[in-house]
């Protein structure tokens, strides 16, 4: 499902028009950048959190010449799924699924 899908499905389920769901959808998606910004945690019961983690720096190669570089310490986005998302996934997602 991408940003489009969304609004479509929150615009049918809330009986409100499309702009109005973009608007929220926006809002959201907003706000939850704004806290990892500030570094907050973002918790959604049953679905997941978000949270920031941060990486030291590194000595790193670079693969084409093969020379050392310095690595400078990053910050980066992490979801860590919730138990009952994850057991939704793994009951249904195993249906016709081919390994």
């Amino acid at each position: 499902m991408n940003k489009a899908e969304l609004i479509n499905k929150v615009s049918e389920q809330t009986n409100v028009t499309q702009k109005v769901a973009k608007v929220i959808v926006d809002t959201l998606f907003d706000g939850m950048k704004e806290s990892l910004q500030k570094g907050e945690r973002i918790e959604i019961r049953g679905f997941g959190s978000f949270m920031v983690r941060n990486y030291g720096g590194y000595k790193g190669r670079n693969p084409k010449t093969g020379e050392i570089v310095e690595v400078p310490p990053k910050k980066l986005p992490f979801f860590k799924v919730g138990k009952e998302l994850k057991e939704m996934v793994n009951t249904t997602g195993t249906q016709g699924a081919t390994q």
